[in-house]
C-alpha cells in the first residue's frame, strides 16, 4: 500500500494527498487541495469526524463534505471492539449493495484486521437529527423503521450463505458459543443489579434476571428461520433527515445472523414509550410483515411472526444489559440502559415473552 494511501490513525492523519487518493481509487483523478476535520459526537467505540474538502477544479460528482469513522483514540477500546470494526467495514465493502435497507453511501473502506486500525468515508447526513433513544420516537419515525427493517432482513433471508460470513461480530454457530453467551447474559443480570439496580423496580429485576437465564434455549429458538441483523436496532443508530421522510441506518458494528424479529422487536421495545409501544405494535408487526412478504418470502405468516416478535423482545434486555455490565461508565449512558431495561421488561411482560422460551432439558 502506498504512502498515500495508509490508514490514518488520527485525524492529523487526514491530509487532502489521502483524500485525492482514495476518492481517485475508484477512476477519474481527484485533486483535493485543502480538508478540514473535525469531530462529530462522542462516541465510545470509536472516533467520527466531519471532513470538509476543497478541490482544485469543480468536482460535481463529488461532496463537499463526508464523515469519517476511524478507531476509538484510546488503545484498550480499539483492541476491545476490533471483531466491531471488521464487522461494519466489511458491511460496506460486501453487504450493503445486496441490502435495500438505507444506509449511507461508502467512498472507501479500509481497514488493518491485525491492528484494528481502520477508515470509512461515507455519506455526510448533515441534514438530518439522530434519533434520541432515551426520549422515544412517534409513530411515523416507528413505521419508518420498521419497513427499512425488512429491506435488511428479506434480501437475506434464510440464506446460508451468511451463516458462514467472515466478519459476523455476533454469532452463534455452534452450541459452546450458545453456552457462553447464555453464561455472559446471566452475570451481566447480576452486574446491572449491582451497578443500577437501585433504579430498577422489584418486578423488573425479577423480570431481567428470568430473561437473562433463558438466554441459551433462547438463541436456539427456531433455528430454520433466520436472516442478517443489525443487532443493535434502535434510535441511536438511526438518522432522520429534517428535509425529507427519510431515514439513514448507521452504526454496522454489532452484524450477526439470528432470528430475524429479533431486531424488530428490539427496537419497538426499547424505542417507543410503553403506552405508544402497546398502541402500535400491532401495526408495526403488520408494516414489516407485509414488506418482507415484498421480497418474495412464502411460509411466513403474520402468526409467526407475531410470535417471533414476541420472543424476540428478549433482545430488549440483552443488549443493553450487555452494555451496562461491559461498557465504559457514563451518567448519559446508564439513562439509557435504565429506560431500556425498564420499557423491555414492561414489553416482556405484557406480551408473555418469557412463556414462549422452552428451558433448557
Amino acid at each position: 500500500m502506498s504512502a498515500a494511501l495508509s490508514i490514518p490513525r488520527r485525524p492529523a492523519d487526514v491530509t487532502s494527498g489521502w483524500l485525492s487518493s482514495v476518492l481517485s481509487a475508484t477512476g477519474d483523478s481527484i485533486d483535493v487541495t485543502e480538508v478540514d476535520v473535525s469531530p462529530i459526537g462522542t462516541g465510545q467505540t470509536g472516533a467520527t469526524y466531519r471532513i470538509r474538502a476543497t478541490y482544485a477544479e469543480p468536482a460535481s460528482q463529488l461532496p463537499a463534505t463526508f464523515v469519517l469513522k476511524l478507531p476509538a483514540q484510546d488503545d484498550s477500546t480499539r483492541d476491545r471492539v476490533i471483531l466491531g470494526y471488521r464487522s461494519e467495514c466489511a458491511f460496506y465493502e460486501t453487504v450493503a449493495d445486496k441490502v435495500r435497507i438505507p444506509k449511507p453511501a461508502c467512498y472507501h473502506s479500509d481497514i488493518d484486521n491485525e491492528t484494528g486500525d481502520f477508515a470509512l468515508l461515507l455519506e455526510d447526513q448533515a441534514t438530518s437529527v439522530q434519533g434520541d433513544q432515551i426520549g422515544g420516537c412517534g409513530a411515523d419515525q416507528a413505521v419508518a423503521a420498521a419497513r427499512a427493517l425488512a429491506g435488511l432482513h428479506g434480501p437475506t433471508w434464510c440464506d446460508p450463505i451468511w451463516q458462514d460470513f467472515h466478519a459476523l461480530s455476533m454469532t452463534m454457530k455452534d452450541d459452546e458459543s450458545i453456552k457462553m453467551l447464555g453464561e455472559v447474559a446471566v452475570m451481566s443480570a447480576g452486574m446491572v443489579i449491582e451497578k443500577i439496580g437501585a433504579r430498577l423496580s422489584a418486578e423488573d429485576r425479577e423480570t431481567l434476571t428470568a430473561a437473562m437465564s433463558l438466554v441459551d434455549p433462547w438463541l436456539r429458538d427456531s433455528p430454520e428461520r433466520f436472516a442478517l441483523m443489525h443487532g443493535d436496532y434502535r434510535l441511536d443508530n438511526m438518522l432522520f433527515d429534517t428535509e425529507s421522510d427519510r431515514l439513514t441506518v448507521v452504526d454496522w458494528q454489532t452484524l450477526g445472523v439470528g432470528l430475524p424479529a429479533r431486531d424488530l422487536a428490539y427496537f419497538i421495545g426499547t424505542s417507543l414509550v410503553p403506552e405508544l409501544r402497546a398502541e402500535l405494535e400491532g401495526e408495526l408487526v403488520d408494516k414489516y410483515h407485509r414488506e418482507l412478504l415484498a421480497y418474495g418470502i412464502t411460509g411466513y405468516t403474520r402468526e409467526t411472526c407475531w410470535r417471533d416478535y414476541r420472543i424476540g423482545m428478549l433482545q430488549a434486555l440483552l443488549i443493553p444489559s450487555l452494555g451496562c455490565a461491559f461498557a465504559s461508565d457514563t451518567a448519559r449512558g446508564d439513562d439509557m440502559f435504565i429506560v431500556m431495561l425498564q420499557r423491555g421488561c414492561r414489553a416482556i411482560r405484557e406480551l408473555n415473552s418469557l412463556e414462549l422460551v422452552s428451558p433448557s432439558p
